[in-house]
């Protein structure tokens, strides 16, 4: 028993099939080719905007080792330039010592000795201050870890606890850095 079923929509889908002889004007091979020519093509589209991101990265993988080969090559210059300007500085001390040397070779007065060192120290001490280097103060101040760097502890009701009494070695900073901290004695409570 077969039951007909009424459906809506079947004078449509009849009106859009054609039959067989239609269909097979067509040769199956021509849309086979037509999918494969589809494929091939969005292949080698793909290919070439590969190829394109691939000569793209080429180019910023080169740039970029050139940027990095200029920047330590400037880094260089920078460096050897600042120590060029140091030791030019330092080379007028280091006349003023052999001048000083040679000058007393036959002094025996140690007042004549003693101004000769001062006036050499003075000048290094000139010389490294125009290169940015400044003296850590300590003695008196208040103990800081960052600047100051504690080897010795005094108790004492003299000084203020956590009062620098004394500075065994100096200490120096270029601007904000610290080069090296002052070795100091600090105070505590009896």
């Amino acid at each position: 028993m077969t039951h007909k079923h009424n459906n809506p929509f079947k004078k449509d889908i009849d009106e859009d099939v054609k039959p067989e002889q239609e269909l097979k004007e067509e040769p199956e091979e021509t849309a086979a080719g037509a999918e494969e020519e589809n494929g091939s093509e969005a292949l080698s589209k793909l290919q070439v905007k590969y190829d394109e991101l691939n000569n793209q990265y080429l180019r910023l993988a080169a740039d970029f080792d050139n940027y990095r080969k200029r920047q330590a090559q400037e880094r260089e210059a920078l460096y050897n330039l600042g120590l060029e300007n140091a030791l030019k500085k330092l080379l007028e001390v280091l006349d003023n010592f052999e001048r000083g040397e040679k000058a007393l070779e036959n002094v025996e007065d140690c007042a004549k000795c003693k101004e000769s060192f001062n006036l050499v120290h003075k000048q290094v001490v000139e010389s490294l201050s125009k290169l940015g280097l400044e003296t850590i103060e300590a003695e008196g101040k208040t103990f800081d870890p960052n600047f100051h760097e504690a080897v010795m502890q005094t108790p004492t009701s003299e000084h203020p606890e956590h009062t620098i009494i004394a500075e065994l070695q100096k200490g120096y900073k270029l601007g904000d850095k610290v080069l090296r901290p002052t070795l100091v004695n600090v105070a505590t409570a009896e």
